[in-house]
């Protein structure tokens, strides 16, 4: 478990608010693209959003007095959709960029993530970075994601393959259009766990990725939500859920 996580937690030891902010009953709209297991996803049963992220801020709402609603959407639009007002945050297993961190004020991180390539177990030790490098195999990842983004870094936009969603990326494993799938380990961990036998991550660490909550410049539900964020890092919540999504 602590080589897919590690979470940030004595830096806020030191400065700990003694209670947070009340935001009075506040509903707060919420952006998510749902196909991106354990993050967030649909449960087959309620059709509700679920998943570790989707706690997480539960479980902020809970100490500064907010109710979440989350609106399921497309990760294509979901920023523009931000920008425009559809929603106060998005929650979709975003990365802290400095890009990104232009147009967006973030919420401090409340996970950071390896990057690496999950791959069918038959070609573990067969398959390499530099096989995608070569063109030998493509590269699969989801468009407008910081790992596609570093994929195409490692081995050139020629050698990647682009899908609308993880899921669709996965699939293309599955059927050996891609040698593997660039993505979080946090994810890569719940397609191990659904095909068990059949894909596993056969390349770890190529990068080290902060995740945060997502809000527009100047929202002022930032700070609420670092206060609650802080108050669950220190009281053991935030290390439950990482034990209730990622079992030891």
């Amino acid at each position: 478990m602590k080589r897919l996580i590690t979470l940030l937690s004595a830096a806020f030891l030191l400065a700990l608010p003694l209670h947070a902010t009340d935001l009075g009953g506040k509903v707060v709209q919420i952006g998510t693209d749902p196909t991106y297991p354990p993050h967030e996803s649909i449960d087959e049963n309620t059709k509700q959003v679920v998943g570790y992220d989707v706690d997480v801020v539960v479980e902020i709402c809970k100490l500064v007095n907010c109710v979440p609603v989350w609106n399921p959407t497309s990760w294509e639009g979901i920023f523009p959709a931000l920008a425009q007002g559809s929603w106060d945050m998005v929650v979709s297993g975003v990365t802290i960029t400095d890009e990104r961190d232009k147009i967006v004020d973030f919420s401090d991180p409340y996970i950071i993530v390896q990057q690496g390539v999950l791959m069918r177990v038959e070609d573990v030790g067969k398959v390499s970075m530099n096989t995608f490098k070569s063109g030998k195999m493509k590269l699969g990842s989801q468009t407008g994601t910081t790992n596609a983004d570093l994929g195409i870094k490692l081995v050139g936009r020629d050698n990647v393959a682009l899908y609308d969603a993880f899921s669709a990326a996965v699939v293309a494993l599955q059927n050996g259009d891609v040698g593997g799938v660039i993505i979080d380990s946090t994810a890569a961990a719940a397609w191990e766990q659904e095909f068990a036998g059949e894909l596993t991550v056969g390349i770890n660490g190529l990068s080290s990725d902060p995740l945060g909550l997502v809000f527009q410049e100047g929202s002022e539900l930032v700070d609420p939500f670092n206060e609650g964020l802080a108050m669950i890092k220190s009281n053991g919540t935030m290390d439950r859920l990482v034990l209730k999504w990622w079992p030891k």
